[in-house]
């Protein structure tokens, strides 16, 4: 086995990076020491989102991605639902229709609401919000479909790696020569010389309740808790269904290093911060809890490009808990980057020498 391609890592990430440079023509063998979707792309919502991104690169990427999945995400329960933020105290009122008057500036579909509106778009919402903005553009998948999905046709292969010279890796089925190395690997892509940490998060299921809630719902608070760079616990009201029924409910971000532990204090601030956006979720049972580690970059921009240290070694990583929305256009600048095509979108905020990226 001599690939022009190791993509390491078979998340949504390192799917997407294959599936776009096999599109290309090369040679891609993908390994996991746990198979596909095993790892943080099972621990997420399946969110493609452009409402909780600030103008500029990240949302350039979000923009280029959500044109791009439609078409990558037949039988991945891919739903065009829209998100719904709202703010649920006079004080972030004005801050939110701030950042949606921004977005629109930067051609988003960001449609200001009045709270009656609101509730005909949400009707078990909290009747006392004070203000909301409709996004259009936000979708949904199931993320572990999604991944397979692109992983459709291309070799898989179960093994760790221990070492890469970027033209060769060694793993625990022996040493596989290639063309080139990808580093796809998420929150552990600090083992091949990038400063990526996890960041834990946590969801709640409740049991079925199809068709209650309609959009991705969110605080308007999300939107900071993604952009700071705090360690300690931050949560946030975040609300959506799946097709199966069930209720998604989070946000938690935590800096703890790998402690998989869940804690009793962090589904207590899930629950009563959902309960605030929908009272009637206090009579839901929650089903069960999960946790997953994000791949968290101290600017919170995609690692994405050639490693300038070892020649052969790309990175495709940091995209913390966007990985699912931004991976399409990930795989695509990636590939475009490796095979010297014009690149879609601007390659220069996510490259690899950049301040506090190499370690």
């Amino acid at each position: 086995m001599h690939p022009d391609v190791v993509v390491v890592g078979a998340g949504i990430i390192g799917a997407a990076c294959a599936q776009a440079l096999a599109a290309r023509g090369l040679d891609v063998v993908v390994l996991d020491r746990s198979g596909p979707a095993s790892g943080t792309s099972a621990a997420g919502e399946g969110n493609v989102l452009v409402s909780d991104k600030e103008p500029g690169p990240e949302l350039e990427l979000a923009v280029a991605s959500r044109a791009l999945w439609p078409s990558l995400a037949d039988g991945c329960e891919w739903e065009e639902k829209g998100g719904l933020v709202v703010a649920t105290t006079p004080d972030a009122r004005d801050p939110l229709l701030a950042f949606a008057a921004k977005q629109r500036a930067a051609g988003i579909d960001a449609c200001e609401l009045t709270a009656s509106e609101a509730l005909a778009h949400e009707p078990h919402l909290n009747p006392s919000i004070t203000a909301a903005v409709h996004y259009l553009q936000d979708a949904q998948l199931n993320p572990v479909k999604a991944t397979r999905a692109l992983l459709r046709g291309i070799k898989v292969v179960d093994a760790e790696v221990s070492a890469t010279d970027g033209r060769s890796v060694s793993t625990s089925e022996g040493v596989i020569s290639c063309g080139a190395v990808v580093n796809a690997t998420g929150p552990w892509a600090r083992h091949f010389g990038v400063n990526v940490l996890p960041r834990r998060g946590v969801v709640l299921v409740t049991t079925p309740i199809p068709g209650t809630i309609r959009h991705k719902v969110y605080d308007a608070d999300y939107v900071g808790a993604v952009a700071s760079g705090d360690a300690d616990l931050q949560t946030s009201g975040v609300v959506e269904s799946t097709a199966a029924g069930t209720v998604l409910i989070g946000s938690s971000r935590q800096r703890k290093g790998f402690d998989d532990t869940i804690e009793s204090k962090v589904l207590k601030a899930l629950a009563l911060r959902a309960i605030t956006l929908f009272p009637m979720l206090a009579q839901v049972p929650v089903m069960r809890a999960y946790g997953g580690f994000r791949p968290y970059a101290p600017d919170h921009l995609p690692i994405i490009g050639p490693d300038p240290r070892t020649p052969g070694l790309w990175h495709a990583t940091g995209h913390e808990g966007a990985g699912v929305g931004l991976a399409p256009a990930t795989g695509r600048l990636l590939a475009e980057l490796m095979t010297g095509a014009s690149p879609h979108v601007d390659p220069h905020p996510f490259r690899v020498d950049r301040q506090g990226v190499m370690v």
